[in-house]
């Protein structure tokens, strides 16, 4: 009566003993060892059962007093009970005794079935868009990440992580390719447009929002650098360019002049954003904005030169000069790690984790966007996800994954056999008292 060992064989050595028994060998023996166990344990009660009827029925024979046809009765019973329960656990995995009995072997012969089944239950009650929004609003995303990611040391190591891929991304760009798709791609979209326009549209938006007077500040403060550091060189050029028959000190004091009226110009311009030059800078740049977009002899011109441009042998050379520059000035940010890129982008992580954790507002809409990203996920790949089930169901060997699935589930199927033989017995009991009350 006694099965044989769920899982029998060497641990792994069929399809599927990593897939339900994860691949570890030491819980893998516990579950055997508690299976071997509780089927002693079951089998033993059985055999308890049955020599207790077979010993009353003998008594009962030979004269033996009252109260043993009630042991027997229940013995019986509880005989009865465990056999039709072993029977139904066992029927389940295998034929029982090994006869081929319709309706046994239930999970090796209708594994796929079963697949397909569990497929649809879990594709219909657990990926369905209600459940997995109400999980994840449950989650509270928003809080998660920020308390994990207001933390310094979290947000560097995303930092780093993202900075390490982004330089193994730069490095593995070929010069050639980079050459190769400008030619191909970039260049003839810049030739088939027609650059006038959109240079004074471009043109038109810097001068109204303003975005020249940086260039001019720049320009303004460098001159006034010059002027202070170069005092000799000024002073010098406009004697030079002093009539030869004035006399020195008259040179010496036009220069001097001509020196401190250069430098109240500069500082004036510097510091007097309705200066009149300032003006006439931002006329003269809005008239050429103009002319680019309407002046169709302008526009022609524009044309030719960009053809120049594109046709000139040292644009090849051009390209891959600059996309040299330009990776190196990106490695280099992305690969110091106390460069001012690095750095930034860790305190903006941190501060970013700061205010989900602070700004309800903000981590409302971070949980909700994350359900929303769940819900579209779970609606566009429900069934893919949900297939997986089936077709690695499909997969597994009949027997072995019997063995597997028993294994796991068996020592809790061999309760039902102990509470069969209990409760069998009780009920043979109670219905001998019955019996003998009413009859």
């Amino acid at each position: 009566m006694a099965d044989e060992v769920a899982g029998g064989g060497s641990p792994g050595s069929d399809p599927s003993s990593g897939l339900l028994a994860a691949g570890d060998p030491a819980a893998e023996a516990r579950m055997r060892h508690g299976l071997r166990r509780m089927r002693v344990i079951a089998t033993t009660l059985l055999a308890v059962m049955v020599t207790i009827y077979i010993i009353t029925w003998r008594w009962g024979a030979s004269g033996a007093p009252g109260w043993v046809d009630y042991v027997a009765a229940a013995a019986e019973a509880g005989t009865v009970g465990a056999l039709a329960d072993w029977f139904a656990v066992t029927a389940l995995f295998r034929h029982p005794l090994g006869l081929p009995i319709p309706h046994t072997a239930i999970i090796p012969h209708r594994k796929d079935a079963l697949g397909r089944g569990l497929q649809s239950f879990v594709g219909t009650h657990f990926l369905a868009e209600d459940v997995v929004r109400e999980k994840v609003d449950q989650l509270g995303v928003a809080a998660r990440v920020g308390t994990w990611l207001r933390r310094p040391e979290n947000a560097e190591r995303i930092t780093a992580e993202v900075s390490s891929r982004a330089a193994a991304m730069i490095s593995g760009i070929e010069d050639d390719l980079v050459r190769e798709l400008v030619e191909k791609s970039v260049l003839p979209r810049l030739l088939e447009r027609r650059w006038a326009g959109a240079l004074g549209l471009a043109l038109d938006r810097v001068v109204t929002e303003g975005t020249h007077h940086h260039l001019v500040d720049l320009l303004v403060s460098e001159a006034d650098e010059w002027l202070r550091a170069n005092p000799d060189t000024v002073l010098r050029l406009v004697r030079e360019q002093a009539p030869t028959w004035s006399p020195r000190w008259v040179d010496e004091a036009v220069a001097a002049r001509a020196y401190a009226e250069a430098l109240r110009f500069v500082a004036d311009l510097r510091d007097n954003r309705g200066h009149r030059l300032r003006r006439a800078i931002d006329t003269f740049l809005l008239t050429f904005a103009e002319r680019l977009r309407t002046d169709p002899e302008l526009g022609e011109k524009v044309e030719a030169l960009k053809r120049r441009i594109v046709a000139h042998p040292e644009a090849d050379r051009a390209v891959t000069a600059i996309w040299v520059t330009a990776r190196g000035v990106l490695l280099d940010l992305t690969t110091d790690p106390h460069g001012a890129a690095r750095t930034r982008a860790t305190e903006t992580l941190a501060a970013f984790g700061g205010r989900l954790v602070t700004e309800p507002e903000l981590a409302a809409t971070v949980d909700r966007a994350a359900a929303d990203v769940a819900t579209r996920a779970v609606r566009r790949y429900r069934e893919d996800i949900a297939a997986v089930i089936g077709d690695t169901v499909a997969r597994w060997e009949p027997a072995a994954t019997s063995r597997r699935i028993e294994l796991h589930v068996g020592r809790d199927l061999q309760f039902i056999r102990i509470n069969g033989t209990i409760v069998g017995a009780l009920a043979g009991l109670v219905i001998h008292l019955l019996t003998e009350v009413l009859l």
